[in-house]
């Protein structure tokens, strides 16, 4: 079983920029996809980006596409969010997701809150 903590969250400006980091432990990332999805308030917990178990794959969702970049280091067992040009409609609480062996989200993290302004 894997345990994900989130971090890197904060405030910024529209047009910023953040890194979000997933660490995990007890298992490593190349054991899974790995998954990063956001729930803003008042709505429904959605899809961002995807890596694949063997990193070679990543996905995007068309509203991030081109300005998020997902990203994993086996060595540090991490897996990043690279978030460019953000956007007051980015704001949410970004969670950080293992897929099992039948491509379900099992396994999630505590969640990193993520606030641009206007």
């Amino acid at each position: 079983q894997v345990q994900l903590v989130e971090s890197g969250g904060g405030l910024v400006q529209a047009g910023g920029s953040l890194r979000l980091s997933c660490a995990a432990s007890g298992r490593t990332v190349s054991n899974y996809a790995m998954g990063w999805f956001r729930q803003a308030p008042g709505k429904e917990r959605e899809f961002v980006s995807r890596i694949s178990r063997s990193g070679g794959i990543t996905t995007y969702a068309d509203s991030v596409k081109g300005r998020f970049s997902i990203s994993r280091d086996v060595a540090k067992n991490t897996v990043y969010l690279q978030m460019n040009s953000l956007k007051p409609e980015d704001t949410a609480v970004y969670y950080c997701a293992a897929a099992n062996v039948a491509a379900e989200y099992s396994y999630w993290g505590q969640g990193t809150q993520v606030t641009v302004s206007s």
